[in-house]
């Protein structure tokens, strides 16, 4: 245990905040023992700190006595963090101040000559400061500037890498391009990823309103991607919604039952010189504007048919077809 010693009648321990308390000022107790050529006494002093204003911890001795500090405990008792530093005082000679320590306590946080600990006794180590309790995960952050002081947060990391943030996220760009948020696949497959890219330049701020189709949903393009040209018969498929699929020579197009979902939308386009089929399976098939259920229609030479399908089991066929 530290160990010190007032030997002057000239000389005390103080203490002083850094500001003002936001509730309660930090309370201190001292303990000491007074000690001249024929006796050993004890005495202790307690009381509270005054913000900016300098409180006396230990007194001066009396003369010929050297009193001998067992103890000082300083305990953060107000609801926010606070800086106190600990002086020893001589006030002969025009007066001399040597700091022993400044330390940054967080709230319940005691402060004692042999180190600061934590309201569960836990002895602090090192040049920051924390809660006295904290979220599991959470991600700490500084609080203030001093840089030795950090806080709790509701943003996480869990175990396996996956984060939660409450709220809004900011991605800043730089000056030498704009921001972007990329979505990497699965590592089993590679490093290739998906970024979200902002313009370089917006007039304003933008916001992308995702709609609520179930519990999954993917985004379309901006452009219609081209499934690729078939030269025999296909039957149309989930992956190609979204998409337009090319029929070339010896081809032609089925639309199965009980595939797609409502909302979804195939186009078809005839990149041959004569008529094709478009068989259709699906239950019920219409071309729009005629109340007749179609078993097959016919997509004229360069023609183009855009499928939307009101269920699984029902779509409207428009375009070139009959």
């Amino acid at each position: 245990m530290a160990t010190l010693v007032l030997d002057a009648t000239t000389k005390t321990i103080q203490a002083v905040m850094s500001g003002a308390a936001a509730t309660n000022n930090p309370e201190f107790t001292a303990a000491y023992a007074d000690s001249t050529s024929s006796s050993l006494t004890e005495g202790a002093n307690d009381g509270a700190l005054n913000g900016t204003s300098a409180v006396t911890l230990v007194q001066a001795p009396g003369s010929s006595t050297q009193r001998v500090i067992k103890w000082i405990t300083i305990q953060n008792k107000d609801t926010a963090a606070v800086t106190v530093t600990i002086t020893y005082n001589n006030s002969a000679g025009g007066g001399t101040t040597r700091q022993i320590a400044k330390v940054t306590l967080a709230a319940n946080d005691t402060w004692t000559l042999d180190g600061t600990f934590t309201t569960s006794g836990g002895l602090k180590t090192g040049g920051v400061t924390g809660p006295g309790s904290s979220t599991d995960n959470a991600i700490t952050r500084f609080d203030g500037t001093s840089g030795s002081l950090i806080q709790n947060s509701s943003a996480s990391v869990d175990d396996n890498g996956a984060a939660t943030f409450v709220g809004t996220v900011n991605v800043s760009g730089t000056s030498s391009g704009p921001a972007d948020l990329r979505l990497y696949e699965d590592t089993d497959n590679g490093t290739n990823y998906v970024a979200v890219t902002a313009p370089s330049t917006l007039a304003a701020n933008r916001t992308i309103n995702l709609p609520d189709a179930g519990a999954t949903v993917t985004l379309g393009y901006l452009t219609v991607p081209n499934v690729g040209e078939k030269t025999a018969s296909y039957e149309l498929a989930k992956a190609d919604v979204g998409k337009f699929v090319q029929v070339g020579t010896s081809g032609s197009i089925t639309i199965p039952n009980s595939v797609f979902a409502e909302g979804d939308v195939v186009s078809i386009y005839n990149g041959t010189t004569g008529n094709i089929t478009i068989t259709c399976t699906i239950t019920t098939a219409y071309i729009a504007g005629v109340d007749t259920d179609k078993a097959s229609v016919t997509l004229a030479t360069r023609g183009v048919a855009t499928i939307l399908f009101i269920s699984g089991t029902v779509c409207v066929i428009t375009g070139n077809v009959s």
